[in-house]
């Protein structure tokens, strides 16, 4: 399989992370289960009559989305692939809805028509007048993963193209309220920064978008190099310590040549044991970050973590707020990113500095 570098990323979470100059500079403390996304200014990216008849989840792509291709210095994609956990949660409710007040009688079809999976993928390309490649992935916690492993199989067919790849999920009202009845989100409000310390069941849930535009050919604006990614299904802890252990191997590379691990802790205290394994054994002596205890989990949310590997890349430091273990890496060339769901779709991905 040929290369792949990320040539362009952005990110909009529940952080201000969409500043190019800044890096977590602001945090947000949130003191609730569920909560939004920070919404940039959407009319920058986003014509005002055009904005009226989005849904959270598709201004979020769109603007994300625009972002990533102006600082890669794309106009145009060659493919658009997107990844989402639930879709355009909102207007599927709001169509539901409809079907039950107006008696099954009536209806629009606006509304159905805007909450399929891969509307955000469609808006983009109408938006652009893209007429490429455009497919979305519904593959729960690894949705991001799947688009960007589609990409890079792309590219090594086709190694001239530049291929705009995203996920995107939102906060829905009812169907997030459903993943709390079932003990997915935690019953009680809590200080989210202090999520990885709470020893409960269950997680905080948010919003957001992250996309980035990759090539097989490394460029000026090249960021950092997608060296490998796997997923995996199903797995026992000692699996997904092998398999981490595997794939580095592979690259002729040991956990001593890890720089950096990004980690999707969660607070969960059912399934956060997947990561303080890791912790505390093979990545002991390696600086651990986490990212949850700021943007909150959704099933696209380990996409933040390509966001987070590249501006370390980029600025050569990562920020206090993120830091787990009181190892500090002397320089960033190499970072594993791990993120699991549930004790399901395991997530390895090893990043490589430009």
């Amino acid at each position: 399989m040929s290369d792949c570098f990320i040539n362009g990323i952005a990110s909009i979470s529940a952080q201000p992370t969409t500043d190019p100059n800044t890096f977590l500079d602001e945090i947000i403390h949130y003191q609730e289960s569920i909560f939004k996304a920070h919404d940039p200014n959407y009319k920058e990216y986003i014509k005002p009559a055009a904005m009226r008849r989005m849904s959270k989840s598709v201004k979020m792509g769109v603007t994300a989305s625009s972002i990533a291709l102006n600082n890669s210095g794309v106009e145009i994609p060659d493919a658009i692939i997107t990844g989402t956990g639930m879709g355009c949660k909102q207007d599927s409710e709001k169509f539901l809805e409809n079907i039950l007040h107006n008696d099954e009688q009536f209806l629009t079809p606006t509304l159905f028509i805007q909450s399929t999976h891969n509307t955000v993928g469609g808006q983009i390309a109408l938006g652009l007048g893209c007429k490429a490649y455009n497919v979305t992935y519904v593959q729960g916690s690894a949705s991001f993963e799947s688009s960007v492993m589609d990409a890079k199989l792309m590219l090594s067919e086709e190694p001239e193209k530049n291929i705009l790849v995203g996920g995107i999920d939102e906060v829905a009202k009812n169907s997030t309220m459903l993943h709390k009845l079932d003990g997915q989100i935690k019953a009680d409000p809590i200080d989210v920064i202090n999520l990885l310390k709470s020893n409960t069941p269950g997680t905080v849930t948010s919003e957001g978008s992250t996309f980035m535009v990759l090539g097989a050919n490394k460029v000026e604006r090249s960021i950092a190099k997608i060296v490998d990614i796997e997923t995996i299904s199903r797995g026992g802890i000692e699996d997904v310590s092998i398999a981490i252990t595997s794939l580095i191997a592979r690259h002729n590379m040991k956990i001593d040549d890890l720089d950096a691990v990004v980690l999707g802790n969660n607070g969960d205290i059912n399934f956060d044991l997947y990561y303080k394994n890791l912790q505390n054994s093979v990545f002991s002596e390696t600086e651990q970050l986490c990212y949850k205890h700021l943007t909150g989990d959704y099933p696209v949310a380990s996409g933040f973590g390509f966001w987070l590997g590249c501006k370390i890349f980029e600025t050569n430091n990562a920020p206090d707020i993120l830091k787990v273990n009181d190892i500090t890496a002397k320089k960033y060339e190499n970072i594993l990113l791990y993120n699991q769901y549930l004790g399901k779709n395991h997530s390895i991905v090893l990043l490589q500095r430009c």
